[in-house]
């Protein structure tokens, strides 16, 4: 069962109309796949994966994936569909959106990745592919670089300590001479606008989050996360998004000896704490309209 009260469960699913699609956002480690998993059982539904992390295939217990216990109790989608060094943007995922909702079931889509769901519900700009030179030149540069390259208006409306975002805008700016907010300026009609949906966004305590979250990587690491990691190894390749999934550098070193297990562990959970508080940031104020649900 889902961690929020009963009442805000039944709350959400009172007067749901069966082709109503649903949206679940939240931070990390919130609780977003139980309640996915609640509302298909109880209302039907396929769960659709909307977080970055989870549509590769390297990874089921660091990337928090359903497990396939869950996976059997109802139908899942773009979860683990895809091979660690293949190319994947927003496009690709509303692509893929897209074919899901020309089918008959209520799609279920959960995930903590603020730019699928903006994309899905506000539009996203038509941006020509970037060249893989370009590409290439952006994952040798520092962070810093990348964002001194780029207009005001882009640097401004972005989260500046996200690499990956800061290098797709400096990709844009560097293959088209326009910057990444000019082009989303420019953004078509959505492919499913919030009033033809019932969006929900977990509003979690901080504390309460942070406690969650030392205990789910806890309990990765008793799961077989550290055998994952082995296992990736011979190929590791950090330039890869699959391989920058937390806690998956920070085994790395562990599993080369360069810091105890101890230590790796700290390091993981920190950078998920901070992952989830720009998480949380985003949510509370570019969701602001989604209806809340707070965990009991």
């Amino acid at each position: 069962m889902p961690d929020i009260p009963q009442a805000q469960l039944d709350a959400l699913l009172g007067g749901l109309a069966p082709e109503r699609p649903v949206l679940i956002a939240g931070p990390t480690a919130s609780g977003k796949s139980a309640l996915a998993l609640a509302i298909a059982e109880a209302a039907g539904g396929v769960i659709v994966n909307a977080d970055a992390s989870q549509v590769y295939n390297c990874f089921r217990i660091i990337s928090a994936r359903p497990s396939p216990e869950e996976e059997a109790r109802a139908p899942h989608a773009l979860y683990g569909h895809l091979p660690e060094d293949a190319p994947y943007s927003t496009g690709h995922w509303l692509r893929e959106v897209s074919a899901l909702m020309q089918g008959d079931q209520r799609l279920i889509i959960t995930g903590g990745t603020g730019l699928y769901f903006s994309a899905l519900t506000q539009g996203l700009a038509e941006i020509p592919a970037t060249p893989p030179e370009v590409r290439a030149a952006g994952d040798e540069m520092p962070l810093e670089d990348l964002l001194a390259a780029l207009d005001p208006q882009t640097a401004a409306g972005l989260d500046q300590r996200n690499r990956a975002r800061v290098q797709r805008a400096w990709e844009v700016w560097t293959a088209t001479g326009r910057g990444l907010a000019a082009w989303q300026a420019n953004t078509g009609a959505p492919l499913l606008p919030l009033s033809a949906c019932l969006p929900v966004v977990f509003d979690v305590d901080r504390d309460w989050l942070n406690a969650r979250i030392e205990r789910r990587f806890d309990l990765m690491l008793e799961q077989g996360a550290l055998d994952e990691i082995a296992a990736l190894r011979p190929r590791y390749d950090p330039a890869l998004p699959a391989h920058r999934a937390i806690g998956v550098p920070e085994l790395i070193r562990y599993v080369d000896g360069e810091w105890t297990l101890k230590q790796a562990r700290a390091e993981a959970v920190i950078a998920t704490r901070r992952f989830a508080k720009r998480q949380r940031t985003w949510m509370r104020s570019k969701m602001s309209d989604w209806q809340r649900v707070t965990p009991g």
